[in-house]
Order: C-alpha cells, then sequence, then structure tokens
C-alpha cells in the first residue's frame, strides 16, 4: 500500500518532483528523463513508470522562466530514450520469446499464439507500434510483442522512430506551450489525471471490444 501511495503521489506531482530534481542535480536530470523514458519503454517489468505525464511535466518546466531544461534537448533527449528502449525490449523478447515456445505446453502461451503474432504485426505492424505509443502499460508490451514475433527489425525500427517522434512532440511540446496557462498550472494534477484517463481509454474500449466478440 505504501508503495501505491507514493507512485499515486508521484504521478499527480510530477511538476514538483521534477521542479526539485532540477534543483538537486542539475544537468543530470536529463540523464533521469532518460531513465525513466527507457525503463518504461524498454523494460517490460516496468510499465508503471510516468511516460506522458512525464513528458507533459518536462516540457511544461521547460518552459518556465529561467527554465534549467531546454526543450530541444529534452526532446531530442528523451526521443533517444523511446527509440532505445523501444530497440531493447524488441531484442529481449526475440531472444526470448523462441526459448519459451520451445516448451509445447507453456501455460497461457502456445505456438498458435506466436504465428497469430508475427501475423498481427505483420499485418498491423505501422499501426500497433505507432498507436501503442499513445497508450500506457501497452507501449511497453508492444516491441516484446513484436519481438517474439519475429518482426523484421528494419520494419519494426522505421515505425518505432516515427511513433516516438509523433509521441515526444505531442507531450513535450504541448506541455511547453500550454502546460503554463494559469488554469493549467494551477490545476495541474488535474491535467495529469486527465493526460492519463485520455491515454488509458482505447485500450479500455479495445479490452471491452475483445471481451464482447
Amino acid at each position: 500500500m505504501e508503495l501505491i501511495k507514493k507512485l499515486i503521489e508521484l504521478f499527480l506531482h510530477l511538476d514538483k518532483h521534477l521542479n526539485v530534481a532540477i534543483q538537486d542535480y542539475g544537468v543530470w536530470t536529463y540523464l533521469i528523463l532518460f531513465l525513466i523514458i527507457f525503463c518504461e519503454t524498454g523494460l517490460v517489468v516496468t510499465p508503471f513508470l510516468p511516460g506522458d505525464s512525464l513528458l507533459f511535466a518536462a516540457g511544461a518546466l521547460s518552459a518556465s522562466v529561467g527554465a534549467a531544461l531546454d526543450v530541444k534537448l529534452v526532446y531530442v533527449i528523451l526521443t533517444a530514450a523511446a527509440i532505445i528502449g523501444d530497440s531493447t525490449n524488441y531484442w529481449i523478447g526475440r531472444f526470448v520469446g523462441p526459448k519459451v515456445f520451445q516448451k509445447e505446453n507453456v501455460r497461457f502461451l502456445n505456438k498458435k499464439y506466436l504465428d497469430r503474432t508475427h501475423q498481427f504485426y505483420e499485418k498491423h505492424g505501422r499501426k500497433t507500434i505507432i498507436i501503442a505509443r499513445f497508450i500506457p502499460i501497452i507501449r511497453t508490451f508492444a516491441p516484446f510483442v513484436a519481438g517474439i514475433g519475429q518482426m523484421s527489425y528494419a520494419r519494426f525500427i522505421t515505425y518505432s522512430i516515427g511513433g516516438s517522434i509523433a509521441w515526444m512532440a505531442v507531450f513535450i511540446f504541448g506541455g511547453y506551450f500550454f502546460g503554463n496557462i494559469p488554469v493549467v498550472k494551477n490545476n495541474f494534477s488535474i491535467v495529469i489525471i486527465a493526460i492519463i484517463i485520455i491515454s488509458i481509454i482505447p485500450a479500455i474500449i479495445g479490452a471491452l471490444k475483445e471481451r464482447k466478440a
């Protein structure tokens, strides 16, 4: 429960925590941001890390008077973090997947699932990887499943780069241009909650449709 409370506190007050990090670590804040985005996209075990909301907060703080963060540098560094994280996740999936599926009886997994994943990504790869960028949790698993499904890396990385560029642009520059508007700044926690809710709506709708089907 204590961990959950801390995570909720982190999500709701990202602007304050990020501001403290900037004051305490200065230029090293770029590395902290890089590692958070890398882990959120590159490690299947850390889908709970802040993504969209962190990008928005970083953009907003970059626009404040006397900001210690440069929005262009934030954009370049975090785009690189997302692409590298995606690639890492992909290769983990590609390396681990075949070993897992060598076993005939693996609970919840089978070779038919592997084949369907491969077919799905070959058919809808571009749409899946780019849209997944904007959906928390799903964006963490999409590269891993693409690796398991043996999607060609050249095709994967092309879509990953496009999705990463778009994802970063929407949230970082969204925060940069709108994060310091008085009504947004004074209700930052509410804005963060709204971003999180809007981000997970597609996943909820997809789950409901799948369950109905």
